[in-house]
Parts: structure tokens; sequence; C-alpha cells
């Protein structure tokens, strides 16, 4: 495991994708509430500690030009319909409602930083480390913690702040793969350093 690089005032809490329509058709009911929890838990510890909290989410437009019929995820969330822009499937989920003064990301791809100004929004506030919570493990986590990496951020994975709807994957990422380029911590560890 690498060392984590923490200073609280350049840190970024990212919560990524606590919308119900993820939360509700991507992981047993039972593993969404208990991320739901365990996020909410990290936010409150976050906002005491004054740390920077962004909330990232998916989002489309009428009639889903940002979806292509090669994109196999995206075109079957539209054909289900789980996805309706402007339905209450797409909000946040209540016990992580952003506050005012944190910014709401909108995405239309996996990652948080496609197509969006999730970078010049961590450079404008002199970010170093993002400290990311998210459903999925395998999907927006995975994907936001590549692109952070290549952006030369430092990165600390919340093991429980995340959650996937394949156990053994999320155990994969978190014991295996997110340890070699950043730092995987449970949030009592997390919030230790607060």
């Amino acid at each position: 495991m690498l060392s984590l690089n923490f200073d609280t005032k350049k840190s970024a809490l990212l919560l990524m994708d606590f919308q119900e329509f993820i939360l509700k058709n991507f992981m047993p009911p039972e593993i969404a509430s208990q991320v739901v929890k365990n996020a909410a838990h990290l936010l409150e510890a976050a906002r005491k500690a004054n740390i920077f909290v962004i909330h990232v989410n998916v989002s489309f437009r009428n009639n889903y030009p940002e979806i292509s019929s090669r994109n196999k995820m995206f075109s079957w969330i539209k054909e289900k319909g789980l996805a309706i822009p402007g339905s209450d499937a797409l909000h946040i989920h209540d016990a992580l409602k952003p506050l005012k003064n944190e910014p709401v990301i909108h995405k239309h791809r996996m990652g948080a930083f496609t197509g969006t100004d999730l970078e010049m929004i961590l450079r404008a506030q002199n970010i170093e480390t993002l400290i990311l919570s998210g459903v999925t493990t395998s999907g927006v986590v995975l994907s936001t913690f590549r692109q952070a990496f290549d952006l030369d951020f430092n990165l600390a994975v919340i093991s429980d702040g995340c959650a996937d709807g394949d156990a053994e994957t999320h155990a994969f990422l978190t014991e295996k793969f997110f340890p070699h380029q950043g730092t995987v911590l449970s949030i009592q560890d997390m919030t230790a350093h607060f």
C-alpha cells in the first residue's frame, strides 16, 4: 500500500453516482443500504473537517443525445428507462444531498472527468488529494481512479464507502488493484486523518 500524502485543505471528497437508479438496479438492496449509510458517515466527517466535497452524478438530456448505440451499458439504461431525464431516479440519495456550497458534476460517461469540468474545479481549488467514494466500484470508482492517477492526484479509495453488485470484483479492486496506485482505507481509518 502506498502512503497517503494528506492535507485536508488540499483534499476533496468525491461522492459518485449515489443515485436512486444505480442503487436500485446495480446491487442488492442490503449492499446499497449499507454503502449509503457508510457514505453518509464519511460525508458528515468530511464536512466537519471542512474538506471540499464534490458530488458526481450521471445525467442525460431529453432524447439522450449523449448515448451512442455503441455504448452497451448506457444503451441498456436508456432502453430500460432507468434514467429518464428529469426523473426522481436520477436524484442523489436523500442521505447524501449536496449542500448549496458543494458542486455537483453532471457526467454522461462512466468516469467523473470525461466531458466534465471536474479537473478545472479541482485545479482552481488547489486540490492535490482525492478521496473516492461511490457506486459502483467497477464503474465510476475505477474509471475516475484511473483518470485521476494519470492526472497526478494523490488517491484514497474508501473501501467501505464503495460498493459493487459483484462482491468478488469489489474485493479484487480494493485489495489487489487500487493499492498499487493509491491508498485504500476504511472510513474509520480515513476519518482518523481528518
